[in-house]
């Protein structure tokens, strides 16, 4: 409830979806670079400029940032933004949020495809969620996979597509159709407990935890997307006896329940003690949690290798752990989840802990949560932090957009911390504050590889055969990718500076546009970039002399 009150607060003026950027006036973009499109083969992003090191003759490594959002779709907080939207009115909505990200450099979506035991794609395991078109169990109209849709379309731009699964949640606070018979709630309903003004899938039954390792082996076999992204609902945050909600924004503000209502979990934790178990309560439940989570990331990778798993829990450290600084709700004792166990096992690629408090709130300080789970990462996995960007115009507790960016160069000022994700994408289309324009000419000026991920593969892609011709306006690159390609990196000289941009591996055209002030592309290198990350060998491209 927390996440949709300020998500969907706007401030007057805001800009619509799909509007244009309108103040970048700070950073000069380049000439456009234009991928020559086909029938689903939008425009590339036009390349900026970067400088270069003296008279270098190659350029300098490719910029590496994981740039994303995540795009909620329980309660339409960021798509669709209202139920019952026609078939075609859903994918206007959506193609707007991929360009704008592609607009703005960004380079990955993380998009919730299954808000509570329910999908918003076609399943044979679980129903149609109630947000796209009103009822459970309603497909939308006319019929469309929209999971298959967003994966197409994110590519098509260049753009990463990570699926992103509630685990436990079976109904949420918001849903006002009933559910239908082939929901788990009515299909298994031992698995699921009445908590509050929710229905959750209980850990400690193991058809609820099989049921989401199904669901999300699922999606990996049948859709062609990057990641599985999990968030922070393991068990669900405590909430005030008999049961309210809002139990979120309270642990954010560091308050606690008067009276607690405990997870009604006990016919699990009794045949576990009938069975001789010998776990507290506790380390019990937490345990339910960890099995569920080593088979994820170990069912993912067996079914395909290059698709990444990254959770995204609350943000504030154990309390055995944490630095003297730091208080606030405890995740390990309340939601049993003990996210320093799953990034010390390197049971994630990637780990985006929500780190949504200013920089100067000591008890909950950006940069000292920052740091401590720097300190938790043995194994080198990503860390890229949630920022909590819809806080921007907010009506309580709200951010201006400077904390926004000065949280952005916080975590670049840390080697180790690589990236970053915004709750949610609805602050940067309405573009809060400016806030969208303000990223695009503060830190997005120029667009990024993902970084690369070489401890699930480190192969380098194969060598694209790239062919240049020069035309009016600039270099005109007919390009055929070599083995794994999924990005091309490209490279042009303008002067005293290089130029980087990056389009789809299913282009084959790349204009490279003349500068207005630095005049034609000197030299071009391209190179292709895997699922991965990894980047190949560099191409030199001849045959781009000015006539």
């Amino acid at each position: 409830m927390k996440k949709r009150a300020f998500a969907l607060a706007g401030i007057a003026g805001a800009m619509a979806m799909g509007g244009l950027l309108t103040s970048c006036t700070s950073v000069r973009p380049a000439a456009p670079g234009v991928a020559t499109p086909g029938a689903d083969m939008p425009v590339a992003k036009a390349p900026l400029t970067v400088p270069a090191v003296g008279k270098q003759s190659e350029p300098p490594a490719a910029p590496r940032e994981f740039r994303a959002a995540w795009v909620s779709t329980v309660a339409n907080i960021d798509w669709p933004t209202k139920q019952n939207l026609s078939a075609a009115q859903q994918q206007a909505e959506a193609i707007a949020i991929l360009d704008r990200a592609k607009a703005m450099n960004m380079n990955a979506i993380v998009l919730q495809v299954r808000p509570s035991a329910d999908a918003i794609y076609p399943s044979k395991l679980e129903p149609w969620t109630e947000y796209l078109n009103g009822a459970q169990g309603e497909a939308p109209k006319p019929w469309y996979d929209p999971l298959k849709f967003w994966v197409t379309e994110a590519h098509a731009r260049g753009l990463e597509l990570h699926a992103w699964f509630n685990p436990y949640r079976a109904r949420h606070a918001t849903a006002k159709s009933p559910n239908v018979a082939s929901h788990i709630s009515r299909s298994n309903p031992t698995a699921v407990k009445t908590y509050g003004k929710f229905l959750w899938m209980d850990p400690a039954e193991e058809s609820a935890s099989k049921q989401t390792l199904d669901v999300i082996l699922d999606v990996v076999r049948r859709y062609d997307i990057d990641g599985v992204h999990l968030d922070d609902y393991f068990y669900p945050y405590p909430i005030e006896a008999p049961g309210q909600t809002g139990a979120e924004a309270a642990a954010l503000d560091g308050s606690a329940p008067k009276t607690e209502l405990d997870f009604p979990d006990q016919p699990a934790w009794d045949r576990y003690v009938r069975g001789g178990g010998k776990l507290d309560r506790a380390h019990w439940r937490r345990d339910n949690v960890n099995r569920l989570i080593k088979e994820i990331y170990a069912g993912v990778h067996r079914e395909k290798s290059w698709v990444r798993f990254g959770i995204s829990p609350f943000g504030i450290a154990r309390p055995d752990r944490r630095p003297p600084t730091i208080s606030g709700f405890s995740q390990y004792d309340k939601l049993y989840a003990d996210a320093e166990l799953w990034l010390e096992n390197g049971w994630v690629d990637y780990f985006v802990p929500q780190l949504y408090w200013p920089i100067s709130q000591t008890p909950q300080a950006y940069d000292t949560l920052l740091d401590y789970w720097l300190a938790q990462n043995p194994k080198g996995r990503h860390v890229w932090p949630g920022l909590f960007t819809s806080r921007i115009g907010a009506a309580t507790r709200s951010y201006a957009p400077a904390e926004v960016l000065k949280q952005i160069q916080v975590t670049r000022e840390r080697p180790a911390a690589t990236g970053h994700v915004h709750f949610s994408m609805a602050a940067i289309m309405q573009n809060r504050e400016g806030i969208a324009d303000q990223l695009h000419a503060v830190h997005y000026t120029v667009p990024a590889l993902v970084p690369a991920t070489p401890w699930l593969g480190n192969m380098a892609p194969g060598t694209p055969t790239v062919r240049a011709t020069r035309a009016a306006g600039g270099v005109k690159l007919k390009m055929a990718p070599g083995k794994a390609a999924a990005q091309y990196a490209i490279w042009s000289r303008h002067g005293d500076q290089w130029k980087f941009a990056v389009a789809p591996g299913a282009a084959t055209e790349f204009t490279v546009a003349d500068d207005a002030t630095l005049g034609p592309a000197s030299a071009v290198f391209v190179s292709a970039v895997d699922r991965l990350g990894n980047e190949g060998k560099r191409v030199s491209v001849s045959g781009i002399a000015a006539k």
